[in-house]
C-alpha cells in the first residue's frame, strides 16, 4: 500500500451516481440508530449525509466490550441484520493507525448504511431556494464525483460551501437551478479545520443572493428549514424541523480512511438533513440564513443534523477574501508535483507510484525512484518532502533530485501544478 504526501486525492469512483459519504462510526450498537454523517454525497453512497460524526461513543461499544458481547460480533450481527432488508452495511473499522489525508493513497472508502430517507422533506420553494445553488465535483486523479450544496454571497458569484464538498477535487461545477444557468467554479480559499469553503463561479454576474439573517437571536425551539441538494439529485429539498441545541460540539469519527475532527459552536437542530445538503441553508422562520448544512444522524431513528452558525462562516469568509492564509486557512490551490510516497519507504522518501500528466511525470520520475532533495536541500524523509512542496504555490519552478533503483542519480527542473482544493 503507498501513500500520498500531497493534497487528498479521492478513491476512484464507482459505476453509480455521485453519492458522498465521509466516515462511519456507530454508537449504541443496540440502537442501530446512533451514528451521526457529514451531509454531502460519495460514490456509492445511499440516502443519508456524507461523513459520520459522534457527539460520544458510548462505553458499550466504544471499547469492544459491554453486554452486546465484542466489537466483531456486533458487527456480524449488525450487517445479518441489514442483510435482511437488502442493505449493506459499512466496513468494520479495524483500528491501529489512520492514514493521513496528507499522506495515504486513494484507496475504495467502506460502503455506506441507508442513514436518513428524508421522507418529510419536500420540494423547496422559489423563497426557500433562492440563492441556494448546486454542487458537483470531480477528482480527476482519484476519477471520483461528488454533489453537494451552495450559498450565493455575491451577485458576481462569491459561494459558500462546505470544505468536505470540494476537498481533493480538481473540477467544480455550480448550477442555479432558478436561473438554469452552470458555472464552472474555482476555489479562493479553504479552512478544513471549521469546514469551510469560498468558491468563485467564472462569467457569474447578476445572480440571486441568500438573505443572511443579521440578528443572531436564535433559540431552542424555534422552527427552521434545511435546504439542499439532498441525495446529490440535483433538485433543491426542504426539511422542516426545529432547533434543539445551541453551541453544540460535534466530533467527526476516526476510520480506516479519514481522522476524526472537531467542529464547536453548531447549531443542532432535528430535521431530515441527508447526503448532499452538505453546504446549504439553514432558514429561520423569516426565511433568512442562520447557518449552513454541515452535518447529520445516520440510521433509521429520528434524524439529528448540525450546522455551522452563518455569522461564524462569514468570518472564515472574510479572511479568505483579505487573503490572509493564517491559522488553517489555504488560499486558492495547493502546488501538486503528482507523486505518492511508499509505506514500505524506511526512513527515505522513496516513490510507490506517479501519476500521469504531472510534473514529476514529464520529468521522468517512475515508482520506485527515491527523490532525495527539493532546490538542493536534503529531503530525508515523506514528511520533510511534504513540507518543501507544501512552502510553494502553482506555477513554482524547482529542482528535484532522486536517485532510481539502480542507484543512479538524477536532478530536473518541474513546474509545479496547481493540485487538488486542500
Amino acid at each position: 500500500m503507498d501513500e500520498i504526501i500531497e493534497p487528498p486525492l479521492a478513491a476512484p469512483a464507482a459505476p453509480v451516481p455521485p453519492r458522498r459519504r465521509r466516515r462511519w462510526l456507530f454508537v449504541g450498537a443496540a440502537t442501530m440508530a446512533g451514528a451521526l454523517i457529514v451531509a454531502a454525497a460519495l460514490p456509492g453512497a445511499g440516502n443519508g449525509a456524507d461523513a459520520t460524526v459522534a457527539s460520544q461513543v458510548q462505553e458499550d461499544y466504544g471499547n469492544g466490550g459491554g453486554s452486546g458481547g465484542s466489537v466483531d460480533d456486533l458487527w456480524a450481527q449488525f450487517n445479518a441484520w441489514l442483510q435482511q432488508f437488502g442493505l449493506q452495511g459499512p466496513g468494520q473499522d479495524q483500528g491501529g493507525s489512520v492514514p493521513d489525508p496528507q499522506t495515504s493513497p486513494p484507496s475504495s472508502p467502506p460502503s455506506s448504511p441507508q442513514g436518513s430517507t428524508q421522507a418529510a422533506a419536500t420540494t423547496a420553494s422559489a423563497a426557500e431556494s433562492t440563492g441556494v445553488v448546486l454542487i458537483n465535483t470531480e477528482i480527476g486523479y482519484g476519477d471520483g464525483q461528488a454533489a453537494g450544496t451552495g450559498m450565493v454571497l455575491t451577485s458576481n458569484g462569491l459561494v459558500l460551501t462546505n470544505n468536505h464538498v470540494v476537498d481533493g477535487s480538481t473540477k467544480i461545477s455550480v448550477t442555479d437551478p432558478g436561473a438554469n444557468e452552470t458555472y464552472t467554479a474555482k476555489v479562493v480559499g479553504t479552512d478544513s479545520k471549521h469546514d469551510v469553503a469560498l468558491l468563485q463561479l467564472v462569467g457569474a454576474s447578476g445572480l440571486a443572493t441568500v438573505a443572511i439573517d443579521a440578528n443572531g437571536n436564535e433559540a431552542k425551539g424555534d422552527a427552521i428549514t434545511a435546504v439542499g441538494n439532498a441525495s446529490g439529485g440535483g433538485v433543491l429539498m426542504a426539511a422542516d424541523g426545529t432547533i434543539t441545541k445551541l453551541d453544540a460540539a460535534v466530533t467527526t469519527s476516526t476510520n480506516a480512511y479519514e481522522k476524526g475532527e472537531t467542529l464547536t459552536g453548531t447549531i443542532e437542530i432535528s430535521a431530515d438533513v441527508v447526503a448532499g445538503d452538505s453546504g446549504g441553508a439553514l432558514l429561520d422562520r423569516q426565511g433568512e440564513v442562520i447557518g449552513m448544512n454541515t452535518a447529520a444522524s445516520s440510521g433509521f431513528g429520528d434524524t439529528t443534523a448540525y450546522a455551522i452558525p452563518i455569522a461564524a462562516a462569514l468570518k472564515i469568509v472574510d479572511q479568505i477574501r483579505s487573503g490572509d492564509p493564517s491559522g488553517s486557512v489555504t488560499l486558492g490551490y495547493p502546488a501538486f508535483l503528482g507523486v505518492g510516497l511508499s509505506q514500505d519507504a524506511a526512513g527515505d522518501a522513496t516513490l510507490g507510484y506517479v501519476y500521469d500528466g504531472t510534473p514529476a511525470a514529464a520529468a521522468g520520475l517512475v515508482a520506485g525512484d527515491t527523490i532525495t532533495a527539493v532546490n538542493g536541500k536534503h529531503v530525508a524523509d515523506g514528511a520533510a518532502l511534504s513540507t518543501a512542496l507544501k512552502a510553494h504555490h502553482p506555477g513554482d519552478k524547482v529542482s528535484i533530485t532522486w536517485t532510481n533503483a539502480y542507484g543512479d542519480s538524477h536532478t530536473a527542473k518541474v513546474t509545479l501544478a496547481e493540485g487538488p482544493a486542500a
